[in-house]
């Protein structure tokens, strides 16, 4: 199965999942009175909302490379990134609100409103809904390297965690009493301080993938042990890379000795291309330039 089409089903399975999950949540909520609960069903629309964003972007990031696009699309699953980390953000500072909210007003003498149970067993079934989509899409992340589906499976397991203290809540003022429904915004506080940090770390690899930021210090050494298996090739300078999607890009400049023919120099140049691609990827963008050695700052033809 291709990359695009296992990240497509994935997806689609998810957003099947998100939409039920957001039904159920919603009747629950307001059958079962809970606050905590129609704040939790909103959290699942915006999953939906991003598996329709990553179904969109890496569609068009997989497009090949074209006239106005000759490195390819793949910025586009970064930009997909961007925009599910983004909402990620805008979910966690909503609960974060939310909580501290309900807690200064819980503080104040406020009584908050006691939920029911079926708020309760839609909170249960959206633990366990949630964290198998999550493994499920994580693994496929992992497998294909796509960061706009791991990003999506991060916003699964938000959902997951914002269900758990929206049970914990629900279910201790459930059984101590109506004075403990504080700990449901106390749940809420402390989930969406995770998932604050969480979508933080993938805004900010996004957005260094999009300001052209080099590959790690680990990859460019891999490229520099490559480089150096072919005895005739040495002194790889001017070496720049980056990643375009989920695509490597590795330029680079080798000398060669002067005398060697252009049809040597071509064969080497494309052995080192293919032990690059067998290292990093078929679709890896590598660009190499020969120049003869140097000595004292002069080129040299033998």
């Amino acid at each position: 199965m291709s990359r695009e089409k296992e990240i497509y089903r994935i997806t689609l399975w998810g957003s099947l999942v998100n939409i039920l999950l957001t039904a159920l949540k919603f009747a629950a909520g307001i059958l079962g009175a809970s606050a905590a609960m129609i704040a939790d069903a909103v959290h699942s629309l915006s999953d939906l909302l991003t598996d329709f964003v990553v179904l969109l972007f890496v569609r068009i990031s997989s497009r090949p490379a074209d006239h106005d696009h000759p490195y390819g699309h793949g910025k586009y699953e970064t930009l997909a990134t961007t925009m599910v980390a983004v909402a990620l953000l805008a979910a966690g500072g909503v609960l974060l609100a939310e909580g501290v909210e309900k807690i200064s007003a819980a503080l104040r003498g406020e009584e908050l409103a006691m939920p029911g149970r079926i708020a309760l067993w839609a909170a249960l079934i959206s633990i366990a809904a949630k964290e198998m989509i999550y493994w499920l899409t994580i693994r496929v992340a992992r497998r294909v390297r796509s960061s706009a589906l791991e990003a999506n499976a991060w916003h699964h397991r938000t959902d997951s965690l914002s269900s758990v203290a929206t049970a914990l809540g629900i279910g201790g003022a459930l059984i101590f009493g109506g004075r403990w429904a504080i700990l449901d915004p106390i749940a809420a506080v402390l989930v969406s301080v995770f998932i604050l940090v969480a979508a933080a770390k993938l805004l900010h690899e996004a957005i260094q993938d999009l300001l052209e930021k080099r590959l790690p210090d680990e990859v460019e050494q891999q490229i520099r042990d490559i480089v150096a298996e072919d005895r005739e090739m040495s002194e790889l300078h001017k070496l720049r890379t980056r990643r375009v999607g989920m695509v490597y890009s590795i330029d680079m400049h080798i000398r060669m000795h002067g005398n060697v023919s252009l049809y040597e120099a071509h064969r080497h140049s494309m052995l080192l291309e293919d032990r690059l691609r067998r290292q990093f990827g078929p679709e890896t963008l590598i660009s190499i330039h020969i120049e003869p050695f140097k000595v004292n700052g002069e080129y040299q033809k033998t």
